[in-house]
This record gives structure tokens, sequence and C-alpha cells, in this order.
């Protein structure tokens, strides 16, 4: 026999017995990734870091205006009031911690400090998008491995 002649003869597949069953294998703990994220785009990272610092801006100023009030409703502010106005015992001078920490004044303030709060947040996840690039190109970016379970 040539090796032509050898490379010719089919073997016929052996038949699989009636008694074995064939059942699919569960696989364990999913399909496993592993990506790099090798850039941020800034444009990008100042969109999103500006919509979630708007969203905080506004759970500010409604936290604070929810707390004055709710200072206000339990009598806080006249308790401090006649406190202070015993410790200074002048009775011709009269102290109001109103005049110091009113609504307009405080939830103005607190509409100030959100904007501010807006302002900064936003160009420092810009910078650390621009920082977060630098890097990367020098190490290569950060790997994650991700899984489907």
């Amino acid at each position: 026999m040539t090796v032509k002649e050898v490379d010719a003869v089919v073997t016929p597949p052996s038949p699989v017995p009636a008694s074995v069953a064939v059942t699919p294998v569960a696989i364990r703990g999913g399909r496993r990734v592993r990506l790099t994220a090798s850039r941020i785009d800034p444009w990008s990272a100042m969109k999103v870091s500006f919509l979630v610092s708007v969203g905080i801006g506004i759970a500010l100023v409604i936290m604070v205006t929810v707390l004055w009030m709710l200072l206000s409703g339990m009598g806080v502010f006249d308790q401090v009031n006649t406190m202070i106005n015993k410790i200074i015992g002048d009775t011709a001078t009269k102290f109001d911690l109103l005049d110091f920490v009113g609504f307009g004044r405080v939830v103005s303030l607190s509409v100030v400090l959100a904007v501010v709060n807006v302002l900064l947040m936003t160009a420092l996840a810009t910078l650390a998008a621009f920082l977060y690039n630098i890097c990367a190109s020098l190490v290569g970016g950060i790997q994650l491995t991700l899984t489907d379970d």
C-alpha cells in the first residue's frame, strides 16, 4: 500500500449505543471577557458630569429648603432666639436669628453653591478624563474582567 491508498481508506464511524444518552454540559461561571479601558472621551465625560452635577445641585437646593422648613416648623429658630436673648440680657436690643438665616437668604446661598458645584464638578471631571488619557497612553489603561452570569 502506498501513502495515497492509506489516505483513501475511510473508516466507518462507530455507532453510539442506545443506552448512552448525550446530555448538554452546563458551563459554570458564564463567559468571561477581559477588556481594557484605554481612552475616555473628554467631551462625553464633560456632558455626563454636567448632567450628574446639575442633578446633585437640584437635590442640594431641595434638601436645604426641606431642612429649613423642618427646623422652622419645629420651632428651632424661635428657641435659639429666646436663648440668645437670655444670654444677652439687654432688653433694648432684640436679637433675631432670622435676620441672618432667613428662608430667602438660605435658599439663595444654596442656589449659588449649587451653581459653583456644577461648574467645579464639570471642570474637574473633564480634567480627570484628560489626565486619565495621558496616564493610559503611558501604562496601557485599566484592565477589566467582565463575566456573563
